[in-house]
């Protein structure tokens, strides 16, 4: 029992060790223009909507200021912008599941040392790393789950708003004056976002397609570039663009089809198989008994 209480401890404490020394000797890349924009900038107080409000934004904080910058500039920012989720909160979550692995994995050694079984040092240190690791990336793979079905929403969402856009263009509203419009006929977030970076454009003295090809390029939505470049024909150009629209808006419904059947199908798929397995235990289980009688004879 002594000797796993100190295996689980020391594992734990080597793996922090080795994490620490690994942490600090990755060398930041110094971005040139970023340094030279902090020294010319005057610093300027952080707004009271930066300021960490939870405690997972409070950890990821901390763990920001002290990750290499090469990492956490590796961050999915297409992705957390389209779920509405800062950096902070993201980091926040990566470092509190991998601390889970790091707390969690020398107790399971000293439960297992409890029942007699003495494991060599090399074990949960080797356990302690990979299961930390492991759970480090946890939060990528939820990240980027959920923005698939955001993106996939928005999709649905955009061909509508699309529709709508091109109702109000024939009824002769000016370009922005459709785009607002139509954008405040939904309740979804969707359209909420889309009102919301209009009005902010309108605030700016941008025009709607360039604040539209932005927000596009912000959360990896090409479907919404196109609309602005459509809308741009129609308020520099004056082109007439309702059957531009009404066609791009026809083509997504397509596509939204298209991919709700070959989502139907690929879960149709995936649920035979437990059906297949369900029906090889059955058939083992009443042909085994025979043949082990057959063999034993």
């Amino acid at each position: 029992m002594n000797g796993a209480w100190i295996a689980a401890i020391a594992g734990a404490l080597i793996a922090g060790g080795l994490v620490g020394i690994a942490w600090y000797l990755i060398p930041a890349r110094v971005d040139l223009g970023d340094a030279v924009d902090r020294i010319l900038t005057p610093a300027r107080p952080h707004r009271t909507a930066e300021a960490p409000t939870t405690s997972t934004e409070r950890v990821g904080n901390w763990t920001l200021r002290h990750l290499p910058a090469g990492l956490w500039r590796l961050a999915p920012l297409r992705d957390l912008e389209i779920l509405h989720k800062s950096v902070s909160e993201f980091y926040g979550e990566k470092a509190m599941v991998a601390l889970i692995g790091v707390i969690v994995t020398p107790l399971l050694v000293w439960i297992v040392g409890l029942s007699g079984l003495h494991l060599p040092i090399v074990i949960p240190v080797g356990a302690t790393l990979a299961i930390a690791a492991g759970l480090w990336f946890v939060p990528d793979l939820d990240v980027r789950q959920h923005a698939a079905e955001a993106r996939a929403e928005f999709g649905r969402a955009l061909g509508a708003y699309i529709e709508l856009v091109a109702m109000e263009r024939q009824s002769g509203s000016g370009a922005r004056q459709a785009l607002e419009i139509a954008a405040t006929v939904g309740d979804s977030w969707v359209f909420t976002r889309i009102s919301q970076e209009l009005a902010r454009s309108g605030w700016a003295g941008q025009t709607p397609w360039d604040a539209l090809h932005n927000l596009g390029d912000q959360l990896g939505l090409p479907a919404l570039g196109d609309l602005s470049d459509i809308m741009r024909l129609g308020g520099e150009e004056g082109a007439q663009v309702v059957t531009t629209l009404r066609a791009r808006a026809g083509a997504m419904r397509t596509q939204v089809r298209t991919d709700a059947v070959t989502h139907a199908n690929n879960t149709a798929e995936r649920l035979t198989f437990p059906g297949l397995v369900m029906a090889a235990l059955f058939v083992a289980t009443l042909v085994g008994p025979g043949v082990a009688a057959l063999f034993s004879g």
